[in-house]
């Protein structure tokens, strides 16, 4: 058999993390080597990219870049086009726009022995949008070989709706949801993009408000399904976590009861009595793996309320790349091989968290 090989495109908040989960999960999840496209030779990214070196992944750079990681005192083992040439699947964790121009430039040219890419949340249009736990059921063998897995606020939508309304697939149980996500400015990996104050964010679609209620549309559309849901944003001057407000409407009549149980029946929803960002972020900084909360959603429990029975009302946290960094082990997993991979994945359990 052939070598399975996942490359990574990118060194960023998902793709070091996930660089760093697949080559300590590799033998568990059934993968034989992990490489990754590292583009510019940056003194102060140094550091990471000899760690990663150290435990075991491959570095690919472009032919002109080469001699710069070399002064550096980076050797890089592949050049770009011969990773993805010798790639099983390829994971694009780039910069918004970067990975539709990947797929132009080159992966489009690799279809024929690489079996899948895979992009994140900011390349809409990608490929088949897909979520962990939501819509695995939409992936089509011999048809999906582009895959865009949603933003990590579309996760947390998607999983409050699929867990909240469409318990045991009652995909008419939903009569509208509105959900507010309220940002934090940048991550903490990040130097630039910071605000001094609270700032709102625009309604740019009609239908869906913004696109984090677009893209759980569409991605409950993959099912056939076309729920009623509308989003606003706004960022605020942190660098810890996203906040999602939720208000979703059911036809069945629910219970805070019945609503805990649904939670705890969904292995990717932990629950929290922390009402905090930097709390609930401390303990995934302590606890997850690259310091990561890998669960889709974050429910603050103390927040929770259901109004006439058929209204449920909180707040709940998102693990930020944490969830995108599930989907996208899933999807690759799902691309290698669609038999083994709901096996493979479960190598990962013990990453989740039912309490946070």
């Amino acid at each position: 058999m052939s070598k399975i090989v996942v490359h990574i495109v990118g060194t960023g908040t998902i793709g070091e993390p996930l660089i760093g989960m697949l080559i300590d999960f590799k033998d568990e999840l059934g993968i034989d080597e992990v490489t990754f496209h590292k583009n510019t030779p940056l003194r102060g990214d140094r550091s990471k990219v000899l760690d990663l070196l150290r435990r075991g992944a491959r570095l690919a750079v472009d032919k002109d870049t080469k001699n710069g990681f070399l002064e550096i005192g980076i050797t890089p083992t592949y050049e770009s086009i011969e990773a993805i040439d010798n790639a099983t699947v390829v994971i694009d964790c780039t910069p918004k726009g970067i990975g539709h121009k990947n797929k132009t430039e080159y992966y489009s040219k690799f279809t024929h022995n690489t079996k899948g890419f895979i992009a994140q949340g900011s390349e809409f249009g990608f490929g088949k949008p897909y979520a962990r736990g939501v819509n695995d059921e939409a992936l089509k063998i011999g048809e999906d070989q582009f895959i865009q897995v949603v933003s990590c606020n579309t996760h947390n939508i998607s999983s409050l709706i699929n867990t909240i309304a469409y318990t045991n697939k009652d995909y008419d149980n939903l009569t509208e949801g509105h959900f507010v996500c309220i940002r934090r400015a940048n991550d903490i990996s990040q130097e630039t993009n910071f605000i001094p104050a609270p700032e709102v964010g625009i309604h740019s679609d009609n239908d869906y408000g913004t696109h984090h209620a677009r893209d759980a549309a569409l991605l409950f559309k993959t099912l056939g399904i076309e729920p009623k849901i509308f989003s606003s944003a706004m960022k605020v001057n942190s660098q810890y976590m996203h906040i999602l407000y939720f208000n979703i409407k059911v036809k069945e009549e629910i219970t805070i009861e019945k609503l805990l149980e649904r939670f705890s029946a969904n292995p990717l929803v932990a629950m929290t009595h922390k009402l905090s960002t930097s709390t609930v972020f401390s303990f995934g900084r302590d606890h997850g793996h690259y310091g990561r909360i890998l669960n889709e959603t974050v429910i603050a429990k103390p927040t929770l309320h259901v109004k006439d029975g058929h209204e449920v009302i909180g707040y709940s946290f998102t693990p930020q790349d944490g969830n995108s960094l599930l989907s996208s082990i899933s999807a690759a997993l799902w691309l290698i091989n669609p038999e083994t991979h709901h096996e493979r994945l479960q190598s990962l359990k013990d990453l989740f968290f039912t309490e946070v």
